[in-house]
């Protein structure tokens, strides 16, 4: 059942996506791929350079799950941003070829 308070707005030139909407949000979207991916690789040196130092073998295995689901994680931030970057992108070129043919 819907609520009868919400109204349903039209799409507006405010919502609407243009290719300049599309290549800033490519812009932005690959900005914070390049920073997780930075980040990404700073923390895959650190783990690198600072082995477990332990006898327990129960901490050595938890550890290096840890430290194996904190890159996995990383990594899957890294890859949606730069998939959505390529999205974006692609998007704003077939937005803009679309505007092209209807000009002319």
């Amino acid at each position: 059942m819907s609520d009868p308070n919400l109204i349903q707005q039209p799409e507006t030139e405010k919502n609407t996506a243009t290719p300049l909407r599309c290549l800033i949000g490519s812009i932005i979207s690959g900005g914070l791929a390049i920073a997780v991916y930075s980040l990404l690789n700073a923390i895959a040196i650190r783990f690198a350079t600072n082995p477990i130092h332990s006898q327990n073998q129960l901490t050595i295995r938890i550890s290096s799950a840890v430290r194996t689901l904190v890159l996995g994680v990383f990594t899957l931030g890294t890859g949606v941003f730069a998939i959505v970057t390529l999205g974006l992108f692609a998007l704003g070129v077939q937005l803009l070829i679309q505007q092209l043919r209807q000009k002319s």
